[in-house]
């Protein structure tokens, strides 16, 4: 995963969907479990973790944001060398980031504010905005600094992640997310966690 904040997406998601679909595996639990670790790269160059944990000879399960292009290009390279190796899936989200497979009535739920955004909006920045807009304002969203207004959307990035996801319901995210992409996802890792894994003698012959 990229970030902290993708992490806790899926581990919010996940028991809510595994709740009204038990084949569908509670990443949460699993995690606690020990059956399977995420490990967040800090986005960046992501073409350096495409093999870095290849030595370990473990499956792997490698999910990037879509971003813009020309990210996405470089995005979609490392994908393909993960896909590459044995027992390892990469895909990159359709929709720019995970916020933006929140539904809006999710997120008004959770901060009472009225939200419209597309496929490719920065979810982070319009939900900043109007968590700043709620408040005592001592000048308008456009005239904060962008430090400030990056800091902002940073928390309101990490509050739709585990605040707002919260409020996330099977039937909501049908509605985000007609194609069944992060089902289809999360089918993947129950796969590659249910796989026998190899043994050190097959891994020495």
């Amino acid at each position: 995963m990229e970030g902290v904040n993708d992490i806790e997406f899926l581990r919010r998601i996940s028991p809510i969907l595994h709740q009204s679909d038990p084949s569908l595996p509670n990443l949460a639990e699993l995690e606690a479990l020990g059956k399977l670790i995420f490990i967040p790269f800090g986005g960046g160059h992501v073409r350096a973790w495409s093999d870095r944990l290849a030595p370990l000879n473990l499956p792997e399960f490698h999910l990037y944001d879509h971003e813009l292009p020309p990210e996405t290009e470089y995005r979609q390279e490392a994908a393909d060398c993960v896909n590459q190796r044995e027992h390892c899936s990469a895909v990159l989200t359709r929709k720019r980031s995970l916020e933006n497979y929140l539904h809006p009535q999710a997120i008004e739920i959770a901060g009472g504010f009225p939200i419209s955004f597309d496929d490719f909006d920065c979810v982070a920045d319009l939900a900043a905005k109007c968590l700043y807009q709620q408040g005592v304002i001592d000048k308008p969203w456009e005239l904060q600094s962008l430090r400030a207004r990056s800091r902002m959307a940073n928390r309101a990035k990490r509050w739709l992640n585990t605040v707002a996801v919260g409020h996330m319901t099977p039937e909501l995210l049908r509605e985000r997310d007609a194609n069944g992409e992060l089902i289809g996802w999360f089918r993947t890792m129950s796969s590659m966690i249910d796989e026998p894994q190899p043994t050190q003698t097959e891994e020495t012959e």
